[in-house]
Order: structure tokens, then sequence, then C-alpha cells
């Protein structure tokens, strides 16, 4: 068993927001492989479901992206899953828009969800990490993390997520390199 988490903020008016686009691949991964309804549990919603042959349970947690670890910690323990276990998507700052890239451990990079799941279960999870680029100073970054997707940018996000679905299979079968490449094919890279 697997615990994938979608970082993000909970409520209608972050739902289009560039920090939430944990919560769009969760969705996305919800919406193409079998899964059932969301449940409220944990301290946030979750899905049970299959990706390929293996058992993952979706996690979005409910706790806004500062308290994202103690949801984690709380599915972890109840089903008595190792931070090896779980995958987390979330934005990134340093890739450039609509690249994925993945990996396990290391630190949390200013990234305030990783920092409060790195305290609570420490660091060897893996990371899907989502490209939204950066706003380019620093001063700007917390309006454009927190800021809504632009209307031209819905098409290829909508593509990067049903990439990221469609892929999924190799996700959960700890082929990170095919997972990343079969999205890059998918999207003509």
């Amino acid at each position: 068993m697997q615990l994938w988490v979608g970082l993000g903020n909970p409520g209608p008016e972050y739902a289009m927001h560039r920090h939430n686009v944990g919560f769009m691949a969760v969705d996305a991964i919800a919406a193409v492989q079998a899964s059932s309804a969301p449940k409220k549990q944990f301290q946030g919603w979750v899905q049970d479901g299959r990706v390929g042959g293996d058992k993952i349970v979706l996690l979005k947690p409910a706790t806004f992206m500062n308290e994202s670890g103690r949801a984690i910690r709380a599915a972890m323990d109840f089903y008595k899953l190792a931070p090896e276990d779980v995958t987390v998507f979330y934005d990134e700052l340093d890739l450039v828009p609509m690249k994925v890239k993945v990996k396990r451990g290391g630190g949390a990079a200013g990234h305030n969800g990783i920092r409060s799941t790195i305290q609570h279960i420490g660091d060897p999870f893996r990371r899907v990490r989502i490209g939204i680029g950066h706003p380019g100073h620093k001063d700007r970054v917390t309006g454009y993390v927190l800021g809504n997707y632009h209307k031209t940018e819905i098409e290829p996000l909508s593509d990067l997520l049903g990439a990221i679905a469609a892929e999924a299979p190799w996700l959960a079968q700890g082929d990170d390199a095919r997972f990343m490449n079969g999205i890059a094919l998918r999207l003509g890279e």
C-alpha cells in the first residue's frame, strides 16, 4: 500500500491557485484511476483505489499548506506506513511551468507544505515536483504562488494533469524515470 498526498489549501477560493497543483494532480489521478468517493478522514479528504495493480490511498490535507504534515502523519499511523511509502505532489518554483521531476529526500527549499511534512514524518518520502516557474523576483513569489493560473495556462495544465494521471501506474511501480519520460512524451517534449 502507498499513500499519495496532494498539497494545497482547502476551499473554492484556492482551487485554481498555482500552490494547489498538488491537489489538482491527486484529483486527476482519482478521476482516471479506479478510486472510491472522497471521505473526510485524517484531517483531510481520502480516496482509496488502485493504480495499476497497486493499492493507493489518495489524501488531500484540509489543514492548509503549513500544517500538511499532521494529516500525512495521521494517515501513515492508521495504515502503518513508513515515510518511504509516501509520495507528495506539490508545486515547485524552481522548475519551469508544466515540468515534472521526481526525487526522494532533500530539504524543503522554502516550501511550507514540504517543511511541515518533513517535521512530521522525516525526509525520505518521494516528491513529485510540479513546475510552476518563478515570477522573477523574490518579492513577487507570494502573490504568484497564491494566484490563479492564467487563462493561457489552463490548456497546458489540463494536458499535464492528464499525463500525470495516465502515467501514474509507473509511479506506483516505483519506476520514477519511466513516469517522468512518459509525461514528457505525452506533452511532446
